[in-house]
């Protein structure tokens, strides 16, 4: 998932974490890709497939002189909350792959823990050095788009269990795979506290199917599908970069795997 670059955003403390980076061979981002053959598709490129558009949001205006995008920090803080995990050494310095050509080194950020540790046992078996002091940290979605927006390189390793839900929900284009990593939303899920709008992305779908059995007792059971719209997190992200204030974009909020969206944004949102 290549962003791209906007403003820079102010000093951030987590900088200090890219200033020295180790570097793993393409070798081993080779056998990680094996290894996680369900999320293959990971990987986001300019010609990847187009998913639905999110109904609930609305198409940006054409744009108009001087018109106001979002910017970077709004991106971010939509992201705040969500935990994904990398591995680094004792000075909190992330450990870097070779991506398959060689060209450049990038950071991997599984959204399962269990993937990172996979992760971490291929670093301590490769590199000797960091046998004993390579361990597996989080790092939250809103610090990683921070640190994409100065120019620090990453692949996202999803779920993929909710590469196969994804998959399910797009039946039609199972052949041609997922690119990216998943994300689901639903028109019945649309929250307004005092005078905002809010519209939940669901990383799981589990926890969206969860939601929609409260909303809408018709539509418990099998029926839950129809009222999920399923796109990836990589072209939500661009699109809100591209979009202008008051678009409908920025009513997105993404919400933990396992939480509930009324307490996520109790938890995140000051209004």
């Amino acid at each position: 998932m290549e962003f791209p670059k906007p403003p820079s955003l102010p000093s951030n403390p987590l900088l200090s974490l890219s200033t020295f980076f180790h570097r793993l061979g393409a070798e081993l981002a080779t056998r990680l890709h094996h290894t996680n053959r369900l999320a293959a598709g990971f990987s986001h490129s300019a010609t990847s497939h187009h998913h639905p558009l999110f109904a609930s949001v609305s198409q940006p205006k054409a744009a108009v002189a001087a018109a106001a995008t979002l910017s970077p920090e709004q991106v971010a803080k939509t992201l705040a909350g969500t935990a994904v995990y990398t591995v680094s050494n004792s000075n909190n310095e992330f450990v870097l792959i070779s991506d398959p050509n060689g060209a450049k080194s990038i950071g991997l950020l599984c959204f399962r823990l269990e993937d990172a540790e996979t992760f971490l046992a291929q670093v301590r078996l490769r590199r000797r050095e960091l046998r004993s002091n390579a361990k597996v940290v989080p790092i939250t979605l809103d610090q990683v788009y921070s640190l994409k927006v100065e120019g620090i390189a990453f692949r996202f390793l999803p779920d993929p269990i909710q590469i196969k839900n994804a998959l399910e929900l797009k039946a039609s284009d199972i052949k041609s795979g997922f690119d990216g990593v998943p994300v689901f939303q639903s028109d019945l899920l649309v929250v307004r506290k005092k005078n905002k709008r809010f519209l939940p992305i669901y990383f799981n779908k589990e926890d969206i199917e969860k939601e929609l059995s409260k909303v809408s007792r018709a539509s418990r059971g099998h029926g839950l599908s129809q009222h999920i719209m399923v796109g990836s997190l990589e072209d939500v992200l661009k699109k809100m970069e591209m979009s202008e204030k008051n678009s409908g974009w920025d009513d997105l909020i993404f919400i933990p795997p396992g939480k509930s969206y009324s307490q996520h944004i109790q938890d995140v949102v000051k209004v």
